[in-house]
C-alpha cells in the first residue's frame, strides 16, 4: 500500500513538472522595477548608461545589422514591458499570452520580423545553430517526451526570455537543470542577409 502510495505521488510529480515546463526558473524571475538601462540581470554584465530617453528598440529597428549589445538591451526592454503578464494558451496581449506569440510580438515589434504564430512552425525559421554558438536574438527552443514543445528569446549570458505556465513572462537560466534536459535546438533569425531582405520587402532603406 505504501509503495502504491509512494509511486502515485511521483507519478503526480512528474506530471506537474512537464505540465509546468515554463516554470523552472534560476531566481532571476521577479526583476526589481527600474529603467531596462539602469538594472542589470544576474549574469549579465553591465551595459554603459544610455542617455535619458533613448530607447534601444527604437534604434534596433534602424539597423540592418544590429549590433549583439543593442539587441540585448532591446530584448531587456522588451522584459521590462511583458514581465509578469500572465500565461494564456492562445493568448496574444498583455491580459494572457503564450510562448510562440510572445516571440512573435517581439520580433514584429522590435526587429519588423513577422515570424510566424506557433512553435511548431518558428522551428523551421531562420537558421539552425549549435547551443554553444547562441547569441542575443537567438530562438531556442525545448520539447518533452510528451510531446510539449516551449520556445524563448535568448538575451545573454545564459538567459533566455519566454513565457512561462505557471509565472507568465519571465527571465530564464538554460542552464537549470530542466531547461538543459529539454533542450531542442536554437534557431537564428537575425542574420544579417535575412534582416536586408526584410528592409527590401518593406521598402524601407
Amino acid at each position: 500500500m505504501l509503495v502504491k502510495r509512494l509511486c502515485h505521488i511521483t507519478a503526480t510529480g512528474v506530471t506537474l513538472t512537464m505540465l509546468a515546463g515554463c516554470a523552472a526558473s534560476s531566481g532571476v524571475d521577479q526583476q526589481a522595477r527600474g529603467g531596462y538601462f539602469a538594472r542589470n540581470l544576474p549574469g549579465l554584465p553591465a551595459d554603459p548608461p544610455m542617455a535619458p530617453g533613448d530607447n534601444p528598440i527604437l534604434a534596433v529597428r534602424a539597423l540592418h545589422n544590429p549590433p549583439p549589445r543593442l539587441i540585448r538591451l532591446a530584448l531587456l526592454a522588451q522584459h521590462e514591458r511583458w514581465a509578469g503578464t500572465p500565461y494564456r494558451l492562445g493568448g496574444s496581449s498583455r491580459r494572457g499570452i503564450d510562448c510562440s506569440a510572445l516571440v512573435q510580438n517581439i520580433f514584429s515589434d522590435t526587429f519588423r520580423l513577422d515570424l510566424p504564430r506557433t512553435t511548431e512552425q518558428q522551428v523551421h525559421a531562420g537558421l539552425k545553430i549549435k547551443r554553444n554558438a547562441l547569441r542575443p536574438g537567438d530562438l531556442v527552443f525545448f520539447r518533452s517526451r510528451g510531446g510539449y514543445r516551449h520556445v524563448g528569446i535568448y538575451v545573454g549570458e545564459g538567459r533566455f526570455l519566454h513565457a512561462s505556465t505557471s509565472r507568465g513572462v519571465m527571465m530564464s537560466n538554460l542552464d537549470n537543470r530542466y531547461w538543459q534536459r529539454h533542450f531542442w535546438q536554437a534557431r537564428r533569425t537575425l542574420e544579417p542577409v535575412l534582416l536586408s531582405r526584410r528592409r527590401g520587402e518593406t521598402g524601407e532603406g
